[in-house]
């Protein structure tokens, strides 16, 4: 885990990988309560019968909304903020999706820092560059360029 100990650390990491996450399991629980929780129940993400029937990829396949949200925890997981008083979600800049995540698939985060730039007073709004892998696949689940505003 990279620590960083202030906003000028941080800012020194520009351009840098900072970390390869965690593996995570994206099993049918999972994609079920995300569907419970956004009211996207289309049968490719909820209906595993149908899925192997019908589906392209023989399986019920996650959101891929559900796919980002895990970019925040794919982030937290490979660096540490030391004296950060709060962070809040910015927003987003490009996102792209290049394959699906088929149910029970394991994912990481590959996490880079992309840019850095000062917020005053002790603030800094900082875009990580983040690759969403899947475990054996040659592309990516997501790249995402999230934008995060932290505070000293």
């Amino acid at each position: 885990m990279e620590i960083f100990d202030g906003p000028e650390a941080l800012k020194a990491a520009i351009g840098q990988e900072i970390g390869v996450g965690e593996w995570v399991t994206v099993d049918q629980a999972m994609i079920d309560r995300f569907a419970e929780a956004t009211d996207d129940h289309q049968w490719i993400h909820v209906d595993p019968e149908r899925a192997a029937r019908e589906s392209p990829y023989g399986a019920t396949v996650a959101h891929g909304y559900l796919t980002l949200s895990l970019v925040p925890r794919f982030i937290a997981g490979v660096r540490r903020l030391d004296g950060l008083r709060l962070s809040l979600n910015y927003g987003l800049d490009r996102v792209r999706f290049p394959a699906p995540v088929v149910v029970n698939s394991r994912l990481r985060g590959r996490v880079r820092v992309a840019a850095a730039l000062d917020v005053p007073p002790r603030g800094l709004r900082t875009t990580y560059g983040v690759t969403v892998e899947i475990e054996g696949a040659e592309k990516p689940a997501c790249l995402a360029d999230a934008v995060v505003l932290h505070h000293w």
